[in-house]
């Protein structure tokens, strides 16, 4: 699976940005996407996680009721609505595959996934 991340840059704290995970798939009904995120110095966060058959979702504590992870299966992507920016959320941010269906802590790991994208840059600044 190829993944193509795009949609990062430069927020104002409070601000919005909006990712997207292009995936190279016949479809996404068998993996379960996530997004995670790693700031320089800090080990890799799992933040948000959807599973391709039944839009089932969860979120890490630190990013609950700011960002809205969704789904397009017709287009094979998957985006992260990041809103209420903090500059604690400055990060690359990375989606990720792994076949089946995963939930609760276990789809925010990233051992679990075998297919990564590049990354794209959030930057949240004044």
């Amino acid at each position: 699976v190829q993944l193509q991340a795009s949609g990062g840059g430069l927020a104002q704290p409070g601000g919005s940005l909006r990712l997207s995970c292009a995936a190279s798939v016949a479809s996404l009904d068998h993996y379960t996407i996530s997004w995670f995120r790693q700031a320089p110095g800090k080990e890799r966060e799992g933040v948000s996680c959807i599973r391709g058959n039944d839009g089932y979702t969860n979120y890490a504590d630190s990013v609950k009721g700011r960002f809205t992870i969704s789904r397009e299966n017709a287009k094979n992507t998957v985006y992260l609505q990041l809103n209420s920016l903090k500059s604690e959320d400055t990060a690359l941010y990375y989606c990720a595959t792994a076949p089946g269906y995963y939930s609760g802590s276990y789809c925010l790991l990233g051992t679990l996934f075998d297919s990564w994208g590049q990354g794209t840059q959030v930057t949240v600044s004044s």
